[in-house]
């Protein structure tokens, strides 16, 4: 956003156009949330990113840990000493932070503790897609769901009230649509944030050994048949649409409830709609009234057919005759990848039997007609990447006899042509762990690719279990002193807070010697001949080592540059170049370009300058322009 200082602005009914995360801030100022925490991850990285900007004017305490687990647990201390906290997460950050969510789910919290979890189908920016209304279902936590800019603040400052009613933490669940929506919002009154809390001793709530935490079962279980209650009459949970005497109704929520809404209208179904806000516990008396009401029932949801499991439960005990139609049984929406308005307009109209209003095969023909035709941009390293040089490294040292076990972050990018350096990615972190593996069952030089946010977030047991089970394998911590990914975060190693304060900056080759690594070095990447000196020395080494491959990222390169007026000197080709294509078939720099004649050339606009391509040219024939 261009002025983040706009979300806090306490003039109620002003009506400002908010991202949906942007939103999600604005929500957590109108609670009075004082403790953000987050690790940034797509799609919800612009909510720690807006705190961040705005979090010493707004008196809140943001921070960004150094994974999921600890910001929920930094958080739930805040919430209970009374202190109103927030924690933002994409889904498969919640896999990391699970362990102390089922738990917090026994011990509770005092104040109001909001969880934000940012789903992602069609896996734009994920390793996979994940339905996080699971883990409300398995931790018996009440989960909302907004399906709009407006309904994502209000259901902040909702979550935060059910949660202190509760005494239980509140999961609001989002996808990127929601997330990433831009769309206008109404402001109400911001509510002063305090830090000051006070911690209540209490063993038998918050001490989880066993004989405390069986009775704290028994009180979670109360606690949902209290939120039951809720759900029945929660604002979120509505009939939007009315039509009497109708054959169909139409249950949805979230996103996918604006793609239903378009699509009825597209095809003329008249439907009664109803709309969930609040996905658990489910309201089921409503729905249960709801289904008696219509002959069939139509659920539309994105991911798992989660709505419609529970709705066909709820179905046996009070509409046993109402027939219900989703994904489950004959599949009329995909339970993969993100819905549409036509995709949902096409299983309603094979479900209703009505005639498409349009043929979306000729729609998308007559489109493609009367676009030009671009070619395809695959994802690719910035111009200027260090890990590009870090990746030429390693081919060239160990090429394809080596295994290289990579991890999730802009080096994941490596993984594709030219440059092969990525054999298997799993999760955050796993490069380390699957190396070892490799690398007992099949003796083949095996280099574990890890970042440095991702080797503070989740690299450092896995280091550990290496260094202690005496494992031969190189560890490559690319560092490129930020998190670069998901938006410039910083993180332990950069030396400043979430709230853009100077801190101890934590060197990884520090952390590596502190972990009982017995060889470990730091080097240039764009220092080619000495990093591959380094990596042969790290291959012959008989335990575990590791190699840090530090040098900025190229973006923060230039806008440093840029910031003190330096002079970008990009790389040209000279008349010595021959055409041999080893600059691109090695590098495949976006900043190298083959001309119309076949011969190479260099985007100015592009190259910052890093002359990995002269290191790497035959013949000589690139150098600085100012040569």
């Amino acid at each position: 956003m261009p002025d983040p200082q706009i979300l806090l602005k306490d003039e109620v009914g002003k009506r400002v156009l908010l991202l949906g995360n942007e939103a999600i801030v604005r929500g957590a100022l109108e609670a009075g949330i004082s403790v953000v925490t987050t690790y940034p991850g797509t799609p919800a990285s612009e909510i720690g990113d807006a705190v961040s900007a705005i979090a010493v004017d707004a008196g809140v305490y943001m921070e960004y840990s150094v994974n999921e687990i600890v910001a929920v647990e930094v958080a739930a201390g805040a919430a209970n000493c009374g202190v109103r906290a927030l924690t933002a997460m994409k889904h498969v950050g919640l896999n990391v932070a699970a362990d102390a969510l089922m738990t917090l789910a026994y011990t509770g919290v005092n104040g109001g503790f909001v969880i934000v979890v940012a789903d992602d189908p069609e896996c734009y920016s994920s390793q996979n897609e994940q339905d996080s209304r699971f883990y409300a279902l398995l931790s018996n936590l009440p989960c909302l769901e907004p399906s709009n800019a407006q309904e994502a603040k209000d259901m902040v400052v909702l979550a935060a009230e059910i949660s202190e009613r509760l005494g239980l933490p509140v999961i609001l669940r989002t996808t990127t649509r929601v997330s990433h929506m831009r769309a206008p919002v109404v402001y109400g009154k911001l509510v002063k944030p305090s830090l000051k809390g006070t911690f209540t001793r209490d063993s038998k709530r918050l001490v989880m050994v066993p004989a405390y935490s069986r009775p704290r079962h028994d009180v979670l279980l109360q606690s949902l048949e209290k939120a039951k209650a809720i759900a029945e009459t929660f604002t979120g949970n509505t009939v939007t649409h009315k039509v009497e005497n109708v054959e169909y109704g139409l249950i949805s929520s979230g996103a996918a409830y604006n793609y239903s809404v378009e699509a009825m209208k597209l095809l003329g179904l008249n439907a009664d709609v109803l709309k969930l806000g609040m996905t658990h516990p489910l309201p089921e008396k409503m729905i249960g009234k709801f289904l008696q009401a219509h002959e069939k029932l139509i659920v539309v949801e994105e991911l798992e057919p989660y709505l419609e499991m529970h709705i066909k439960a709820i179905a046996k005990d009070y509409a046993p005759k109402t027939t219900v139609y989703g994904k489950m049984g004959k599949q009329y929406f995909p339970r993969s990848g993100e819905l549409s308005t036509g995709i949902v307009l096409k299983g309603l109209a094979e479900i209703t039997k009505n005639k498409m209003p349009v043929n979306l095969e000729n729609v998308n023909k007559k489109y493609a007609e009367v676009t030009v035709e671009i070619p395809p941009r695959p994802p690719v390293l910035c111009a200027g990447c260090p890990h590009r040089a870090s990746f030429y490294v390693m081919r060239r040292v160990a090429g394809d006899k080596a295994i290289y076990a990579t991890d999730i972050g802009c080096y994941a990018l490596g993984a594709s042509p030219p440059l092969k350096i990525g054999d298997i990615l799993i999760c955050m972190g796993a490069g380390i762990g699957t190396a070892q593996g490799i690398s007992k069952t099949t003796g083949a030089d095996t280099i574990a690719v890890i970042g440095d946010s991702t080797f503070f977030h989740a690299g450092v047991p896995r280091l550990l279990n290496a260094v202690y089970n005496k494992h031969k394998i190189v560890v490559a911590v690319l560092d490129n002193l930020t998190t670069a990914m998901t938006g410039h975060q910083p993180h332990p190693g950069t030396g400043v807070t979430g709230m853009r304060s100077a801190t101890e900056r934590i060197a990884v080759e520090k952390v590596a010697e502190g972990c009982g690594v017995k060889f470990v070095k730091v080097v240039d990447p764009f220092n080619v001949k000495e990093a591959e000196n380094v990596l042969k020395e790290a291959l012959k080494f008989t335990e575990t080592s590791l190699i840090v491959f530090r040098a900025p990222c190229a973006l923060l390169l230039v806008r440093e540059k840029r910031r003190k007026g330096l002079k970008i000197v990009p790389f040209k080709v000279n008349e010595k170049c021959t055409s041999c294509m080893a600059c691109i078939k090695l590098l495949g720099c976006p900043a190298l370009i083959l001309t119309e004649e076949k011969t190479v050339t260099i985007n100015e606009n592009l190259c910052t300058g890093c002359g990995l391509c002269a290191n790497v040219c035959p013949y000589k024939a690139i150098e600085p322009k100012n040569q």
